[in-house]
């Protein structure tokens, strides 16, 4: 299994969300590209392109534009809803990454055994590194089991465990992230969702790295272009004691 500074180059990587907005697929990607810009060069680790506002062709769009012209950059993608589809596109365009919202706890268990063989034949010889949702946003709980059953297995799954809030854009809560850190130990833990620059030194002392799509924006707002300011007081605020 491959270690987070393996992929990412550091212990606690911040990864910035590529939401594609915008409207048309030239505008999408003029929109990429700065904002891709802004936050390479202001220190993000990571770009995870999703397809949140895109459609498939916007998310290719933006991962071939990465591979071009940031080969030496790490980028990841994920694909709602189809995640052969994300492990498709990161295998063809370098991608060293790929984010699945859940990856146990969603499925009552007959469909829970093959949910787990259709990912075990997508990661085939695990060589891209796998960020897999527990108790996701807005994923509901139909195991069955305990949460440290889920994250047991969860953590069997993928390479890293992202653990989220009730929302886009709402903080995780602290407790969660202290509680599946006392499960998992010294298995990597992300937060996926609501870290903030005030929120984030606390928070990245109990976590292995944050992926941030609406706090970079203007006011906060998902739909909003990134904001360059908002990116540089993230980051100084989360290497500030966390190693990023």
């Amino acid at each position: 299994m491959k270690k987070l500074k393996e992929v990412f180059g550091v212990d606690k990587p911040i990864i910035g969300m590529l939401h594609m907005t915008g409207y048309g697929a030239d505008e999408k990607m003029e929109i990429a590209k700065k904002e891709i810009e802004i936050m390479f060069r202001n220190g993000v680790n990571a770009v995870l392109v999703e397809n949140y506002y895109g459609g498939a062709e916007d998310v290719q769009n933006a991962l071939k534009y990465l591979q071009e012209n940031y080969p030496d950059k790490v980028y990841g993608v994920n694909m709602l809803g189809n995640p052969e589809w994300a492990f498709i596109m990161a295998r063809q365009y370098g991608a060293r990454f790929v984010q699945i919202d859940s990856v146990c706890g969603h499925l009552k268990p007959k469909d829970d055994v093959k949910f787990a063989l259709k990912l075990e034949n997508l990661m085939g010889d695990r060589d891209i590194f796998l960020l897999g949702g527990v108790r996701f946003k807005y994923q509901s709980v139909r195991s069955g089991r305990s949460l440290e059953e889920d994250l047991k297995i969860g953590s069997e799954r993928c390479d890293a465990i992202v653990v989220t809030g009730e929302g886009t854009g709402i903080s995780t809560d602290l407790e969660k992230i202290k509680t599946f850190r006392t499960i998992l130990g010294d298995f990597p833990l992300i937060v996926g969702a609501g870290m903030t620059a005030e929120t984030a030194q606390e928070q990245l002392t109990y976590s292995d790295g944050a992926i941030v799509g609406s706090y970079f924006k203007e006011s906060g707002i998902t739909d909003n272009p990134v904001d360059e300011k908002r990116v540089q007081d993230f980051i100084f605020n989360a290497r500030n004691g966390n190693g990023v």
